[in-house]
């Protein structure tokens, strides 16, 4: 077979394919490299896959938001996610992405996996991937050798008088004033500070820039025994990462000593030159405070470090440039925008936090405010501006901004001030649920200003720290650990489940897993299912409301204006799926009447959902096994799956239907047990109190039905309000775009206010 691919730029790879390079076709993904069509990517991938000892799923597809075609696809490792026992959570895959031209072109590629790699009898090429030295000793063996002996595989073979690696002595050697110490496995350290030290030097010399990874705590007593350092590329949290895979990792010893158990130095992106070593840089190793004992406190370093940073911020930044680019910016607006609103927290003479949201994000929390993500993603890496958003989600399931900010800090009173004054802007309507951070600081402030709200913490800080935790713990137990937390059905199942775990694997004891417990209304699934989330997926995480237009690097002269573009390219999504939604209908799959009402209701892409547990409600066998009085239970069964069941419960006195699988509750969508009771009991409209207003056509312009259907009055009053200033400004732009369409909004507006009495 022969696949048409070349690196963008460089030399045609089809050469290496066709045999042009011993051994034949030996192609490795790469960043760049270009196929004729995404089959051709695939197909590459998986002689790639089987070379290395693995299998591919076809993963992801995006669509362009313009036509709806297929953009970019990702192909991943067959032990991708975690929906089954034997999928691993395995982070590979290569995305490839269509251009202008029509090619495909790898625009990600993360090659390394989290489990063993099958055996193919094949000595892979040049090529390919070196793979990392294997250590024959022990850890155990490493720390009885001879620290002496260690050293003389040190490039300079002039071991320490102590025989441990000291790395002021060592770090510099020869005119150039770079590291010629290399790291290498068994590696020997009195600190973490100078293992960060000497990693750090060794990235300058390389040409790439080094982070704080994650650390790993005992099981036993809950302190560090364990530290990553990793390249500064490493995840995809920002936008410059690319998802590198190299890295050191330190492990303590008894002695007190760190050596390096693990080492990866393949980079999956090009170095730079090499760079000076900055005394500011390494100041960054300050942030390992050191015991008596030489090793580390138990306090999570990193988290300390950040609210160093945000401090700095906060007295460099808000008592000048950026507070007053934002003032002008208010200003600006507010002539503009009548509904601009924006607060400013003061301490002690001092700007400390910044809040505004316009109108239209005033407007939308009316609709859409029920559900919100506080996303505070700069936390994750060394953001330079703190900068949060308020995210709900609209009527075509697309991100809506409902507010931003600028923290001061990270404590709760800075938060408690930031939700008062979202509150504030939103004509005081509490949201349902809110997904944000599992911090201490942000729980309380929640806890405080919105008392019956469900928290949910974020997705990528629970599986951060669960990767924290499951390194160091083998197969068996990840398995019986995500069986527990995935598919736990009740709260008795997971209870049973959770204990029995932590008595085989004697971690009773374990601090983590018992915080983990204790908050587990706001990450395990069973317990959020019974919760209003829009839908939000609780195992994908969520993409940042601006992208790639507002990261760490976004100098301050820019701000506004990536803003402004970011927010105007979201509401142009909004308006299209609005202009699809009223110009074109989707296609009726079967004869049922509530398949047409609910085309006729919802937009285009509820009725998707709608549709799709429709058709799926056909394989289920519904047997009623309970009825007193108005009230019946029916146990549904999948075809063909017998491990499948879910109970739905109905009252025939007002239409009333629950299920336990809890969609509705979720996601405000009837799930396909509930519609295939209706089908046995022959109910052929859907009671109008399971069509959610928020998921319908006119939900946009906050069209009011009854005062019963919003809530309380002070959420009626803010409605109306909303709604009324969202149309009236319609007619004002459609109405300023010539005279002839100015007369007549005119007159429209002086005939509805004759009809109001406010106009003779």
């Amino acid at each position: 077979m022969v696949i048409k691919a070349k690196p963008v730029g460089m030399v045609r790879a089809i050469d290496y394919v066709n045999g042009g390079h011993e051994g034949g076709s030996r192609l490795e993904p790469q960043v760049g490299l270009e196929f004729d069509s995404s089959d051709d990517a695939r197909e590459c991938y998986s002689l790639y896959a089987k070379r290395m000892g693995f299998k591919i799923r076809i993963g992801q597809l995006y669509r362009s938001r313009t036509d709806g075609s297929v953009s970019s696809r990702r192909f991943v490792c067959s032990k991708e996610g975690f929906q089954t026992n034997s999928r691993t959570g395995c982070p590979a895959f290569i995305r490839v992405q269509r251009n202008a031209s029509g090619k495909w072109v790898i625009d990600h590629f993360l090659k390394d996996h989290n489990h063993d790699l099958e055996s193919t009898g094949e000595n892979p090429t040049p090529f390919m991937q070196s793979k990392l030295p294997i250590v024959k000793n022990s850890l155990a063996d490493v720390t009885q050798r001879s620290k002496v002996n260690l050293l003389e595989d040190v490039e300079d073979r002039r071991p320490c008088p102590s025989g441990v690696i000291n790395v002021k002595r060592v770090k510099r050697d020869g005119d150039d004033g770079q590291s010629k110490v290399q790291p290498f496995l068994g590696l020997v350290f009195n600190s973490a500070n100078e293992a960060y030290q000497l990693y750090h030097s060794y990235g300058a010399s390389k040409g790439f820039r080094v982070r704080i990874g994650q650390l790993f705590r005992s099981r036993h007593d809950g302190s560090i025994s364990s530290r990553r350092f990793v390249c500064s590329k490493e995840g995809f949290q920002h936008p410059s990462r690319v998802g590198c895979g190299a890295y050191m990792r330190i492990k303590r010893q008894e002695s007190g000593t760190w050596v390096v158990d693990r080492l990866r130095e393949d980079h999956n992106h090009g170095l730079g030159t090499q760079m000076e070593t900055h005394k500011g840089s390494l100041n960054a190793s300050n942030r390992f405070i050191e015991e008596v004992n030489g090793g580390l406190q138990n306090k999570d370093l990193v988290t300390k470090y950040n609210k160093n940073l945000v401090k700095r911020w906060r007295e460099k930044h808000n008592r000048s440039d950026w507070y007053h680019v934002l003032f002008e910016y208010f200003q600006s607006k507010q002539a503009e925008d009548t509904g601009f609103f924006h607060a400013v927290e003061v301490k002690d003479g001092n700007c400390m936090s910044i809040f505004w949201a316009d109108g239209r994000s005033r407007y939308s929390c009316s609709q859409f405010g029920d559900a919100i993500v506080l996303d505070t993603s700069y936390k994750k890496s060394v953001y330079s501006v703190p900068f949060a958003t308020f995210v709900g989600v609209n009527h075509h399931k697309q991100p809506v901004l409902l507010g931003c900010a600028l923290i001061a800090d990270e404590s709760q009173e800075s938060y408690t001030w930031l939700f008062k004054t979202w509150l504030r802007a939103m004509s005081g309507r509490h949201p349902l649920s809110i997904i944000a951070d599992e911090d201490k600081a942000i729980r309380q402030a929640i806890a405080e200003v919105f008392p019956g709200t469900h928290h949910r913490f974020s997705l990528w800080q629970i599986k951060a720290k669960e990767q924290e935790f499951l390194s160091s713990m083998d197969n068996g137990f990840k398995c019986e650990y995500e069986k527990c937390t995935l598919h736990s059905q009740t709260a008795d199942e997971f209870d049973i489940a959770w204990n029995a775990l932590l008595s085989r694997y004697g971690l009773k004891e374990n601090v983590w897993l018992k915080e983990m417990f204790e908050s587990r209304a706001s990450w395990v699934p069973l317990y959020l299912r019974a919760t209003f989330f829009a839908g939000i997926s609780m195992y994908e995480s969520i993409d940042s409301f601006f992208g790639t237009l507002l990261n760490a690097q976004t100098p301050i002269v820019e701000f506004v204006s990536r803003y402004e573009r970011g927010l105007e390219q979201r509401r142009e999504e909004e308006r299209k799926e609005d202009f699809d939604t009223y110009n074109l209908q989707a296609f009726l799959q079967t004869k049922e009447p509530v398949e047409e009402q609910c085309r006729r209701l919802y937009t285009l892409t509820v009725f998707k959902i709608f549709q799709k547990e429709l058709l799926q409600s056909y394989s289920y066998l519904g047997f009623k096994i309970y009825e007193e009085g108005a009230n019946s239970r029916y146990l549904l069964r999948k075809c063909g799956n017998d491990n499948e069941k879910n109970i739905v419960t109905f009252c025939a006195s007002n239409l009333n239907v629950s299920c336990s699988c809890q969609m509705f509750e979720f996601e405000g969508v009837l799930c396909r047990h509930a519609l295939r009771v209706f089908q046995i009991l022959e109910i052929r409209e859907i009671p109008s109190h399971y069509i959610l207003h928020r998921w319908t056509r006119n939900a946009e312009y906050g069209t009011v039905g009854d005062a019963e259907s919003v809530g309380t009055s002070q959420e009626l009053k803010a409605l109306m309000l909303w709604s009324l200033r969202e149309t009236a400004c319609k007619y004002i732009e459609a109405g300023s775009a010539s005279l002839e369409k100015y007369k007549l909004a005119y007159e429209i507006m002086r005939e509805g206010g004759r009809k109001l009495s406010w106009q003779r």
